[in-house]
């Protein structure tokens, strides 16, 4: 997985594409068909020493609305759905039981748990999107400990 020591995570949470689906590094005129089963999805190496995969989850829920299906704000599609793949049996099985939590405090329905297929970055003009418009960032952060 690259730096010794370092996994990787990723999670479908509206914002970034990439994760799964049938066609090899779609352009993303066609991720947004809704045809191809890719995600938009942000992949994160981690140093599992620092930062748990618990944690990760956590920050996962607390920073997008899990409740809808496949839609975040104004965007929808199967692209946005609410989605953790996992890259392995143990994170399969932590995040089958964060999302059983939260399903029995009737807080979250919607996120799904899919094994993790293949990654491909988004185009070049996706890449730093927020800087390249002039927008503000996109707000992510992981809750205290």
């Amino acid at each position: 997985m690259g730096t010794k020591g370092m996994e990787k995570a990723t999670f479908g949470a509206g914002c970034f594409w990439g994760v799964g689906g049938a066609v090899v590094e779609p352009p993303y005129r066609q991720v947004c068909t809704d045809t191809t089963g890719h995600a938009e999805v942000v992949q994160l190496c981690y140093d599992p020493a620092k930062v748990s995969y618990d944690r990760l989850l956590d920050g996962f829920f607390a920073n997008h609305d899990p409740t809808t299906l496949n839609r975040q704000g104004p965007d929808s599609g199967s692209q946005y759905r609410s989605v953790v793949f996992a890259q392995s049996p143990d994170q399969d099985a932590k995040a089958r039981a964060k999302l059983e939590t939260l399903q029995k405090a009737k807080r979250f329905r919607r996120p799904t748990i899919e094994p993790f297929g293949n990654f491909c970055r988004a185009e070049e003009y996706h890449q730093r999107y927020f800087d390249k418009n002039g927008l503000a960032s996109c707000h992510v952060t992981l809750p205290e400990p």
